[in-house]
This record gives C-alpha cells, structure tokens and sequence, in this order.
C-alpha cells in the first residue's frame, strides 16, 4: 500500500516480476478491497498470491516513532513480520523509507558484528553497475562501521554483479592518503590490513563512480544520499536539455527523428526503474526497499533483486566475512575498541525504538 501510486503499480509489478520468475509466491498485505480487482487483471498472479488483508497503512508523511507504537498491525509492518517469522523469503516496499528501516529493525534485528544496517543499491557506470552504500541509513559513520559497511557490499556485489573478489573503494575527498577526514582515513587502513575476499583499492572521488574505477563505493550516509540524488538531479537536468535543444529548431528535430534509436539506447542506459531497489543490508533478513515514484517496472526491478537475493547464500557470506573482520588479529582489537558515537538524531531515532 506504500508509494506514489500504490497498490496499482505493486501488484502489476508483481505481475511482471513473476513473468521472469515463473515460481515465485506472493503476499499481499492491504486493503482487499482495492488488492482484489487489481489482482483479476492479472491472472498469472491470481494462482501465486495470497492476500493478508489490513485496514492499516504507513503514509509517506508518518514519523518512525508514529509507525513503531502502531506499525506493527500496518501492511508494511505485518509484511516484515512475514520475513522474521520465516514465511516469506524477503519484503519489497515503495513506502515511508524511515518507517520501513524502524520495522525491520525492531522484528529481523541486526545480524552479530554489525554495528548499523545501511542501504545499498546499484549504480550505472561506464563497464557496467557498481554497488553503491550508505544511501542515507546513518548520516555519519565510525571507521568500523565503514569497514563493515565493505563487508556487506562485497556480498551484495558477488550475490548481484557476480563478482568472486569485488574492487572496494572508499569515496573521499581524494586519492591521497592524507585527505578527507580520520574517519575514512582509519577505515582505509583497517580495510588495507584485512584478509577479507576483496581489493582495497583505496580512495576514490566523486568523478570515479561512474568510470567503474572500483566495484563497491563506501561512504557514510550523509555523503552517499547526496551523491546519488545530485546525480539523478543532473540526469534529469541533461535529459531536460536535449529536449530541449531538439525542439528548437526543425532541422535540431530532423536530427533528433534520425538518431532515434541511438536515443533510446541511451534512455533505457540512463532509466532509474531498470536498477530500482535499495537493499537494507546488515539485518537478519532481506528487504529491498522501492522507490516511491516508480512505475510498475520499476518495481518489477525491486522484486528481482529480492527473489536474486533470497535464492543466495548472501546472508552466509556476509555473516562469514563479518567474522574474518572481527577475528583479524592485524584490527581484531581495534575494531572492538571504537566507539559507535551516532549523530544526535540517531540516538534519539534509537531511543524511540527500544522505547516502544
């Protein structure tokens, strides 16, 4: 029930997903009265889905403290219920992200040896996508916590990029070693020192992203929820110029009817919907967070993601390098020796939770 056009786009994007994963099974937790009618106009969902039915929703506009003293009887709620009681596989949401990051915290829990969850998604580049976090779940990181944050990328680009030994980079101010601040200077020498199934291939800046200069980009939230919106906002801005430009002029349009194809090769390249779905990593279960925009695609997109995920032994491999990074004699101390010190709105944020 969550997102801009939901439940529409959910249930036809179920539809799609199911279209390339002809096994999978859904629950629909939501109003059935609006879920039943939606689901007749597909029938190749109707054999494959059950409908939870709740009057409950999470709005965009709800507040994680709001969602937790009433979450759990919500859809979203009962759907990460579905995931911590084991009988769903994962969740995939377009709704209220703060909400849905205080749900799944609160019911899956954080996995052992790691400090906060973070949000991971995929990146177009020019070799191809590269695994891109923290997109926002902690405004500031420990360098532990961006150690960690490796650790859950490395997993999540061998499980999606199907890479053995991923190329992690730490996204600074920089290349040098005496740049950006002692937190991302601490994080690359402990990353230096691991012997974790990765190549640290140090810092990287903003402009190496997209070259594909490493496999997995690591920063704190702050940085990387930034990032990753100023670069959807130039995406939109470049594509609102070359509207722009072809419809000054009848020989600009001329141009643009022949390079037609040439332009929607680049507009399929450049669509957020073919690499929709942020994954909360770091929890005790998959959940894969939507856009709230997308059309039906996109939220196809976010399935696919879930159903790769679920059908991986993704959860093993992060617990397994967690334990190589805790258990390194080279960091072992120093990484127990760091104090988690949150931003003031994430104690207050933590605070809610275990209150409620």
């Amino acid at each position: 029930m969550g997102g801009d056009r939901a439940p529409e786009i959910v249930v036809e994007g179920a539809s799609l997903a199911r279209e390339r994963f002809p096994n999978v099974r859904f629950l629909l937790f939501g109003d059935r009265e609006k879920l039943d009618p939606l689901l007749a106009r597909s029938p190749n969902l109707v054999e494959a889905s059950k409908i939870r039915h709740t009057e409950h929703s999470v709005s965009m506009a709800d507040k994680p403290s709001q969602v937790m003293r009433r979450g759990r009887t919500t859809s979203m709620g009962l759907s990460v219920a579905a995931v911590a009681t084991g009988e769903a596989d994962a969740v995939v949401s377009a709704g209220n992200t703060g909400a849905l990051m205080a749900l799944a915290m609160f019911q899956l829990k954080l996995m052992d040896g790691v400090d906060r969850p973070a949000i991971s998604a995929l990146w177009p580049t020019e070799s191809g996508r590269c695994v891109f976090l923290d997109m926002g779940a902690n405004v500031e990181a420990t360098a532990s916590q961006l150690a960690q944050f490796a650790v859950l990328g490395t997993a999540f680009a061998q499980v999606m990029l199907g890479i053995s030994r991923p190329r992690v980079g730490l996204l600074n101010v920089g290349s040098e070693e005496m740049k950006g601040h002692e937190s991302v200077r601490d994080a690359a020498r402990l990353l230096r020192n691991t012997r974790l199934h990765m190549d640290f291939v140090g810092f990287v800046e903003g402009t190496d992203i997209a070259t594909g200069a490493a496999d997995v980009i690591v920063t704190d939230g702050f940085t990387g929820n930034v990032a990753i919106k100023t670069a959807e906002g130039t995406a939109r801005l470049i594509g609102h110029f070359m509207r722009e430009s072809f419809r000054s002029n009848l020989l600009n349009k001329i141009g643009a009817g022949l390079a037609f194809g040439a332009f929607s090769q680049l507009k399929r390249r450049m669509d957020p919907n073919a690499l929709n779905g942020g994954v909360f990593l770091g929890l005790n279960g998959i959940v894969v967070k939507s856009h709230g925009g997308t059309d039906a695609r996109g939220f196809a997109s976010a399935v696919d993601m879930a159903v790769n995920l679920a059908g991986s032994k993704f959860a093993h491999q992060i617990r397994e390098q967690v334990q190589i990074l805790h258990s390194d004699p080279n960091i072992g101390e120093e990484l127990a020796g760091q104090t988690d010190v949150p931003s003031s709105g994430q104690v207050k944020h933590k605070e809610e939770i275990s209150a409620k």
